[in-house]
């Protein structure tokens, strides 16, 4: 199983779009730091819990993670503790990250930490044939029907693969 570390903006476009189980048929472990799943998994509520029950870890940094994400969030002012706190696992532990926040992924390639996003796990979850076409075309369909209000996607790269 592969691992990624988790922020927490990608799991709010799949429940959006009524799809917050989806990126769990993909054969990776999604860790999260215990704390940001209690602070910024509130809404709407028990969102927290329903991403565990799902498969969602709850992780604790270690000291490496802690000491990084407090240089982190010198360097990056624009990140937020949480989000430091998800590079900082990223970085150390040497796994991708998953968030679509545009401030973390250009800090994310500033330190060589690889990023996908929600289109991104879309795109695996076709590739791999753990969904089929249509309902590809469904989510890519219902997150653009949201882009501009709670879900924030490149409205460039959703019409591509809608054209597609």
């Amino acid at each position: 199983m592969k691992y990624i570390s988790s922020d927490t903006n990608v799991w709010i476009d799949f429940l959006t779009i009524n799809r917050l189980e989806l990126p769990f048929k993909l054969p990776y472990i999604y860790l999260m730091n215990e704390d940001a799943v209690e602070d910024e998994m509130l809404n709407p509520t028990n969102l927290g819990d329903k991403l565990v029950e799902l498969g969602l870890e709850k992780t604790s940094l270690t000291e490496d993670e802690f000491f990084l994400a407090e240089k982190l969030s010198e360097k990056y002012l624009k990140l937020s503790r949480y989000d430091c706190i998800a590079l900082a696992i990223a970085k150390i532990r040497k796994i991708e990250l998953l968030t679509g926040d545009k401030a973390l992924r250009k800090a994310a390639n500033s330190e060589n930490v690889k990023v996908t996003g929600t289109i991104g796990i879309l795109d695996r979850l076709l590739k791999g044939q753990y969904i089929d076409q249509d309902e590809y075309i469904r989510c890519l369909d219902s997150l653009s029907e949201h882009n501009g209000k709670i879900v924030r996607l490149p409205e460039k790269e959703l019409k591509k693969r809608l054209k597609k």
